[in-house]
């Protein structure tokens, strides 16, 4: 078996939710395992001064009309989640603990389901209690884990190692060092996975070196939140 995928995600995103419907395939097509990585979508965008896409109204939009085409062309259902933006972090530390993979992948798609999929959202700790029961898991021993200091430090400490490897947003995939962002990125690492890869490096040098002849004279007002 060659190296995983990393596959990094917060529930927040319907372009996550999205990219969950392919991940396997794409990985276990390829010869790989995917390493599944929950990440604080907010806190990227904290670090690099950006706005999310549902905090400009037009994008916020867009985004929605974007994501409702792409589900239908993948013949995946996608409903709203009851609010949005909300606060994903519960759902986020559970899909952090340690478990078997198999496992640790159905409570995934348990949770991303009650976010995207016409479920009643993962916000409400007695409203994840209840999906996790529905679901024969054991809800007590994962919500008591899931509220451990210890662990709520871990994810805390996958969000600095996200930043100081250049994450900047979900879902982000990252194959052999090279990272591929967003659900539309697919198409391109397929082909990297196949040996494929079209990258001009030379030209990728280029890039690197080229000077700033301008520059936007004040920075975003305030940090953002998806």
């Amino acid at each position: 078996m060659r190296p995983a995928i990393e596959f990094w995600f917060d529930f927040i995103s319907p372009y996550a939710y999205l990219a969950w419907q392919r991940i396997y395939t794409v990985a276990e097509a390829n010869g790989r395992r995917v390493e599944l990585r929950p990440v604080l979508f907010a806190g990227l965008l904290d670090h690099w001064g950006q706005l999310g896409p549902a905090e400009i109204a037009p994008k916020r939009v867009y985004t929605f009309k974007q994501v409702s085409r792409r589900a239908h062309r993948l013949g995946v259902v996608l409903r709203p989640p009851p609010s949005h933006p909300f606060n994903p972090l519960l759902g986020l530390r559970l899909a952090a603990l340690e478990q078997p993979e198999a496992e640790r992948r159905r409570l995934i798609d348990l949770l991303f389901t009650a976010t995207w999929g016409g479920g009643p959202g993962i916000t409400d700790l007695a409203t994840v209690r209840t999906l996790l029961l529905d679901a024969s898991l054991d809800a007590e021993a994962l919500l008591h884990a899931a509220a451990q200091p210890s662990h709520k430090d871990r994810l805390r400490a996958t969000g600095r190692e996200a930043v100081e490897r250049g994450l900047f947003g979900v879902p982000t995939m990252i194959a052999d060092g090279e990272l591929f962002w967003g659900e539309d990125s697919f198409p391109e690492l397929e082909a990297f996975l196949r040996g494929e890869d079209p990258l001009d490096l030379d030209g990728l040098a280029r890039w690197a070196e080229l000077p700033a002849s301008s520059q936007r004279a004040a920075a975003l007002s305030r940090p953002s939140r998806e």
